[in-house]
């Protein structure tokens, strides 16, 4: 069984698909979305817990299929029955909730790590350094951060991993790395908003007590 993030109802939750359960249980996929079609639930319960989307079948034609959240899941196989089905209920139902924390603390990580961010592109923003760089304020600045915390800047990184300039790099980092790299920023949009100026600021972050700081 496959669970996945994906943005259902303006929120991002964990999903499986009629399809997994159809393979897990053993049952057809069509009798599945019958199961669904025909569950017994109020209107707003199926809107907010199921989504009706599509996938290609072997045969390269489009079928109807549905994702699920955990509840949608969980009322779905409830009537399903048989020792299988028992054992695969319990089970999942542990591995679903441990995963669900596991992915809540990514999402409140990232959300966290933009915040840093934009205080970083507010602080450069307020000291005009961003207009003084001609719009390049962030790029330069975050260029300070990665060499401080990795000795490589944005472009060096980008060639090491093998990924163009449209792809996010952060997402390459160890979670150890993104929170190296959130230390710096705040520590630089402090100083930023203290006044002081590029070259004092790179002097600064690029000091080796700063790196063991951010480490």
């Amino acid at each position: 069984m496959l669970v996945e993030i994906k943005k259902m109802n303006k929120d991002e939750v964990t999903v499986c698909t009629s399809l997994d359960v159809a393979e897990t249980f053993g049952k057809e996929h069509k009798n599945v979305l019958k199961d669904i079609r025909e569950m017994d639930c109020s209107e707003e319960f199926g809107r907010l817990n199921f989504e009706l989307s599509s996938y290609l079948n072997s045969q390269n034609k489009r079928q109807p299929m549905y994702y699920m959240t955990c509840d949608g899941f969980t009322m779905l196989v409830m009537g399903y029955t048989g020792e299988k089905a028992m054992k695969f209920k319990e089970a999942y139902i542990r591995q679903f909730n441990a995963m669900e924390k596991v992915l809540i603390g990514k999402m409140k990580e990232r959300e966290k790590g933009i915040a840093v961010r934009q205080a970083l592109t507010n602080a450069l923003q307020q000291s005009e350094e961003n207009e003084r760089m001609h719009g390049h304020a962030y790029s330069t600045y975050t260029n300070i951060v990665y060499k401080a915390v990795f000795g490589k800047d944005a472009k060096r990184l980008r060639e090491e991993y093998g990924i163009s300039k449209k792809e996010n790099l952060r997402e390459c980092f160890s979670e150890e790395e993104r929170k190296a790299v959130q230390s710096v920023e705040m520590i630089v949009s402090g100083l930023v908003n203290c006044g002081w100026g590029y070259e004092q600021i790179k002097e600064f972050v690029m000091n080796q007590n700063l790196k063991m700081l951010a480490a």
